[in-house]
């Protein structure tokens, strides 16, 4: 689980909505599990946009996929 460090500072519902997320841009931008360094970059991004008060899935989803299209 990409977020198992978080755990304690998120609730399991914070945590589970994360990893979501995140499996969800993993396969849209087709990052494999070799690729360690570019899945925890994904993952500190949708860490900080959701403690940033970035909580609707969709919004979350959108803003990191655009962030990443355009840093491509």
């Amino acid at each position: 689980m990409a977020f198992s460090k978080y755990t304690g500072i998120f609730t399991s519902g914070e945590m589970a909505f994360l990893q979501r997320i995140f499996d969800q841009l993993c396969e849209e931008h087709r990052l494999a599990l070799q690729e360690q360094g570019q899945r925890d970059q994904l993952a500190h991004e949708i860490i900080q946009a959701f403690e940033n008060g970035v909580t609707d899935e969709v919004e979350l989803r959108q803003l990191i996929s655009k962030r990443r299209t355009v840093g491509a």
